[in-house]
């Protein structure tokens, strides 16, 4: 399978295609049930994973062996994956690439921050010189096979985004992001500079850009749209509802009959299913 070729394809297609952040294989469970495509982002990992920030903490083993748990359980959606910036040093960037394209995924997205690095949503980036970063992507594209590459500029300076944004473009990356971008109108800017070149946008609850749809990321010429924390946030709240529930209750789980909550019997359908694409897919390719 080339998961590279088949994202391509899915970024080609007319309209906005959404990629949905997920941060555990209990999560890309359900998210499966709705969407065809995952991003497995860095804040919920770092969330999910160690407790911690978006602030550079992640170390790449841990990202990979999560690539490699998805890809079994999921054989036919896209993975794009948050690399940070590679994980400081060129030649690390490389080996985790084609790791990380030997495991299954689709594509990864590679940011011009140094360290130390935040999310992109946050205030007190500091970006790397550009040459510096066009030498690591270059490397990086040097080094993929199929896998396609977003490379990701996080410059907050309006000459500076444009600058960045034109320049990535003229690169062999895939998709060109800006990241934190904070209005249609810049949206648009960027969409003029980086000329057929397709075009990524960061939707995060609570971020410094605006919440859109996916008709009007079309209309607006953007390619592809990930969504970093829909599920890392929506179980915040649940869990926090469901524990605070449980409390007032005095420790009395809910009827799973009565209220329509989830149980043993529905999670388990849930996870039988992983079960069954890994069986399908391995049926297919041996047929």
């Amino acid at each position: 399978m080339r998961y590279g070729t088949a994202l391509r394809e899915a970024v080609d297609s007319p309209r906005t295609t959404p990629l949905i952040g997920i941060y555990d294989m209990y999560s890309a469970s359900i998210a499966a049930q709705h969407y065809n495509g995952f991003f497995v982002s860095g804040f919920g990992f770092a969330a999910s994973h160690y407790g911690l920030p978006d602030i550079g903490f992640i170390a790449w083993p841990d990202m990979l062996a999560f690539v490699e748990r998805l890809r079994p359980a999921f054989p036919d959606h896209h993975l794009l994956v948050d690399i940070d910036d590679g994980y400081v040093d060129p030649e690390v960037a490389c080996h985790v690439v084609r790791r990380l394209e030997r495991a299954g995924a689709s594509g990864v997205i590679l940011e011009d921050q140094q360290r130390p690095r935040r999310c992109g949503h946050a205030d007190g980036k500091v970006i790397l010189p550009l040459e510096d970063y066009l030498k690591k992507l270059d490397l990086v594209l040097s080094s993929r096979q199929d896998l396609l590459v977003v490379a990701r500029t996080d410059a907050t300076e309006e000459t500076e985004i444009l600058r960045r944004a034109a320049a990535l473009a003229e690169t062999g990356a895939d998709v060109v992001l800006v990241d934190g971008v904070r209005s249609l109108e810049w949206i648009r800017k960027v969409r003029s500079v980086i000329g057929d070149k397709p075009l990524l946008f960061n939707q995060i609850a609570g971020g410094k850009s605006p919440s859109l749809s996916l008709t009007e990321l079309t209309e607006l010429g953007v390619d592809v749209a990930i969504y970093s924390t829909p599920c890392l946030f929506a179980a915040h709240r649940a869990i926090d509802s469901a524990l605070a529930e449980l409390k007032m209750a005095d420790g009395r789980l809910p009827d799973t009959r009565m209220s329509g909550a989830v149980g043993v019997e529905s999670s388990t359908r849930l996870l039988e299913q992983n079960i069954d694409r890994r069986q399908h897919r391995r049926h297919r390719v041996s047929a």
